[in-house]
């Protein structure tokens, strides 16, 4: 078979193949080939079909030479052999080539030049190459995207399916990456985001190569060039946190840190539109316009957005460039982090609003990667129950999770970091009982552990957890701080605290005892 280069080159070159649109021409593109329609606003709103998130289970990393030994194969990391991606690749573009029109996209990942990753993006839906063009690094003139080298390269066919007895897969959808033809090859859905997430996956894999940490996490800066970052999973505030009108946002989603500090890996944000409301999210509403992608959002007859309406998915999503957000630092990369917030939504209500943590704490947390999945997001989910990501990344991490930890040890170290546990979940009860955090209260509690002002402050040791409570915070009542305070009945507070803390050492164990040492000094 001819080599993997030579075919892509056959599809970039195709004389339907359009390379480097504008925002504008790909709007137009996607609207005459009906894959979707404008809002009020401008946004170009599409439905994904039956894949309305990320298929985990249908993901591949191609085992071979150069990973077999190096990847943290499992569960998550899959296996799939050479043979079995060249076969499909093939496949792949013989069926992309004999479509009407293909797109394509020149970019990068990562705004620090020593560091960043060519990229290049293949394309059967225009709304696909616009939402990459809004969430990787656009060149600043299209000659220049024109003439990038691409060091990876996506080939997305959505509507192609899979055979899995013939093809090797598991289903009809694949996200398969391979790290020696350095090569993203998706196919058999329509989701946005797998791109985006095969990309950070790829950088997760690469950067630690070059002594540079990958990072799931938001960052901004503040005018004295105090950089925080904001690590945790979906639902946990990671995004809206981050978007403060009084500090200037790095990214909203993946970063990395090397010698000279934090970047973003994108150029884009991603964010959730589920209840999206201008009040509560006035930097992310006013981002929604010309040239943003809006997944899977019911419209009206008038087109207008209801972002409340859940018929199409929960995960409803609105992807639009860094330059959207008036307070965007572009380029988007700044100095080193003076603040780290590891945000966590605790259903169960027995976690601190906010709390300080030691280095060995930290290392705990940072592994552990706690929140909840609430009841009725999922079927058979009756009751809150813990979910542990390691890393606050664990599908998108390649590498054994000590890599990441340790790195990230060693600059909470050499930068004297501060380091901040942060419930944006419940208080006074767990979900069904208690109520959600308040927004402002939170706010508030980010504010002040980032200026340093909290640190200066009292704590109390948090008799449950160990975690260091502040006894009072600027605008945030008092009896909000200590969660057993806030429950009526304190032994079912106390009932529930410990079930947490069980299901944290019960998920620990999987780490074995190279990480013993951890638990030993930072867990409970």
């Amino acid at each position: 078979m001819e080599n993997t280069a030579t075919l892509i080159e056959k599809l970039v070159n195709k004389q339907t193949t359009h390379n480097q649109l504008s925002t504008a021409q790909l709007v137009e593109a996607s609207i005459r080939r009906n894959e979707g329609q404008l809002t009020d606003k401008g946004a170009l709103a599409v439905t994904t079909g039956k894949y309305t998130g990320r298929s985990p289970k249908d993901r591949f990393i191609v085992s071979d030479a150069k990973t077999e030994n190096t990847v943290d194969w499992g569960e998550i990391n899959q296996p799939i052999e050479s043979e079995v991606f060249d076969h499909l690749f093939k496949k792949v573009v013989n069926y992309l080539d004999e479509r009407n029109e293909l797109f394509v996209f020149n970019g990068y990942a990562g705004a620090d030049e020593d560091t960043r990753l060519n990229i290049r993006v293949v394309n059967e839906f225009a709304w696909h190459n616009l939402f990459a063009k809004d969430l990787f690094i656009e060149p600043d003139t299209k000659e220049e995207g024109l003439n990038i080298d691409p060091g990876f390269t996506i080939v997305s066919a959505p509507t192609f399916k899979a055979d899995p007895e013939v093809d090797g897969t598991k289903s009809e959808t694949f996200i398969i990456v391979n790290f020696t033809e350095r090569i993203v090859l998706i196919g058999g859905t329509e989701y946005g985001g797998e791109m985006k997430k095969s990309i950070f996956s790829v950088m997760n894999y690469l950067l630690p190569e070059e002594d540079v940490l990958a990072m799931h996490c938001s960052a901004n800066v503040g005018k004295d060039g105090d950089v925080a970052l904001f690590f945790g999973l979906s639902g946990t505030g990671k995004t809206t946190l981050s978007a403060d009108p009084t500090r200037e946002l790095i990214g909203d989603d993946e970063h990395g840190w090397n010698k000279k500090g934090v970047f973003n890996i994108e150029g884009g944000c991603y964010a959730k539109a589920i209840d999206l409301s201008k009040e509560k999210e006035p930097e992310i509403y006013g981002a929604i316009k010309f040239g943003t992608v809006l997944e899977n959002v019911w419209l009206d007859e008038t087109h207008t957005p209801d972002y409340k309406n859940k018929d199409l998915t929960e995960n409803t999503r609105a992807a639009y460039p860094l330059k959207h957000i008036e307070n965007a630092l572009i380029p988007s990369k700044s100095g080193h982090a003076k603040t780290i917030i590891f945000l966590t939504a605790d259903a169960f209500g027995v976690l601190p609003p906010i709390s300080k943590l030691n280095k060995d704490q930290a290392m705990y947390h940072f592994l552990s990667g706690f929140t909840s999945k609430l009841a009725g997001t999922e079927r058979g989910v009756t009751s809150p129950e813990p979910v542990f990501s390691t890393c606050f990344g664990a599908p998108f991490l390649p590498l054994h999770a000590s890599v990441y930890a340790n790195k990230l040890g060693e600059l909470i170290d050499e930068h004297n970091v501060n380091v901040f546990l942060v419930n944006t979940g419940w208080t006074g009860g767990e979900y069904g009982v208690g109520e959600r955090m308040n927004l402002k209260y939170t706010r508030s509690m980010v504010t002040e552990a980032i200026s340093g002002n909290l640190e200066k402050g009292e704590f109390v040791t948090d008799e449950a957890f160990g975690l260091q409570i502040p006894t009072s915070v600027k605008d945030v009542p008092s009896d909000v701080l200590n969660p057993r305070d806030t429950w009526s009945d304190k032994d079912a507070y106390d009932k529930k605290a410990n079930e947490l803390i069980g299901s944290f050492r019960e998920n620990f164990k999987k780490f074995g005892n190279e990480s013993a040492d951890f638990a030993e000094k930072g867990g409970f």
